[in-house]
């Protein structure tokens, strides 16, 4: 199987393209970037082709596509590649507006091809332990949920609404609202949020306070900003803290890591389970046995309708309610 990638503008790209490369059966082919100098370099460096036009990324002959671009060009770029028979593994926020993923959601279905939202957390054994254990109802009927995804401003086009869609609560709000959707089987009904650009110059939230309440009557709170220091990585703050009736578990998704400090800063060297290798087998695997992919376009577009939600709670300074289909 033939896998290209449609821009290395967001970081996680570099993290996919290792992942394929160690997926037996899988060849990186090619890859696409607007920004030559950028692109051929990381061409040369993987040995691939590379195109300054994804199109003619689409016009060769691979069979599927990661889109990692910036949030506001997913949606061409993943109606385009529907388009031309390929299969698709997006990067979070799946769109940066409802109308956007449901044209992409729609635009696979009637091409025939796999759309999968990139959300690695869920491959992660502390989440996936944490599903089972509130399946099996050792909690308890489950109560509460406090939770957090916080890091540093990424800078760049993150911070230009025109292209990223939204700071940090749009960043950093999907991921954890995936996992409490997957791990309830329960979807959000209300939100009330409080946004704020308080600790950078860039005029973006870069602070965010969640609160969330589930069909099934969980109330559950996020911090989802970017509230990290310079040198702090940009993403690896994933916890939960999960009240029942009969136990409480506490989540920590980044603790497979040494804390390394150096004269230049602070960093990680990560050690444990590779999200990103079993998301690509995730996706390959659906597009081999013509099957639905285990994280769908629905769930991208049900997490953005989540941090659309935030962002007009918080203007309106009042909780929002979130349609039923």
């Amino acid at each position: 199987m033939k896998i290209g990638i449609i821009s290395f503008a967001h970081m996680h790209a570099y993290s996919y393209a290792r992942a394929v490369r160690e997926i037996e059966g899988v060849q990186l082919s090619a890859i696409a970037d607007d920004n030559r100098d950028r692109g051929e370099a990381i061409a040369s460096e993987l040995n691939v082709a590379f195109y300054s036009d994804y199109k003619q990324l689409l016009a060769s002959d691979v069979d599927a596509v990661i889109v990692t671009s910036e949030n506001a060009k997913h949606v061409q770029h993943a109606v385009d590649a529907a388009r031309a028979g390929k299969h698709i593994l997006c990067e979070k926020p799946l769109a940066t507006t409802i109308e956007d993923g449901r044209k992409m959601i729609d635009e696979c279905r009637k091409n025939g091809v796999v759309l999968q939202t990139a959300f690695p957390v869920r491959f992660h054994p502390s989440i996936e332990r944490t599903k089972k254990i509130v399946e099996e109802g050792r909690l308890g009927k489950i109560l509460s949920i406090k939770a957090t995804n916080r890091g540093r401003n990424p800078g760049g086009w993150f911070v230009d609404p025109a292209l990223s869609g939204g700071g940090a609560v749009m960043d950093h709000t999907v991921h954890v609202v995936d996992i409490m959707r997957w791990v309830m089987k329960s979807e959000v009904k209300e939100v009330y949020a409080e946004t704020g650009s308080l600790l950078t110059e860039s005029p973006i939230d870069d602070c965010g306070i969640l609160t969330l309440e589930f069909e099934n009557g969980v109330f559950a709170t996020l911090d989802c900003s970017w509230s990290r220091p310079a040198n702090f990585p940009t993403w690896g703050d994933v916890t939960l803290e999960i009240v029942g009736t009969n136990a409480n578990l506490s989540i920590d998704a980044f603790t497979q890591k040494l804390d390394v400090y150096a004269n230049k800063g602070f960093v990680w060297e990560y050690w444990g389970d590779d999200m990103d290798v079993e998301l690509i087998k995730s996706f390959v695997e659906a597009i081999r046995n013509g099957t639905e992919p285990f994280i769908t376009g629905e769930d991208g577009c049900r997490a953005v309708e989540v941090a659309l939600a935030a962002y007009e709670s918080s203007r309106k300074k009042e909780p929002v309610f979130l349609k039923k289909e």
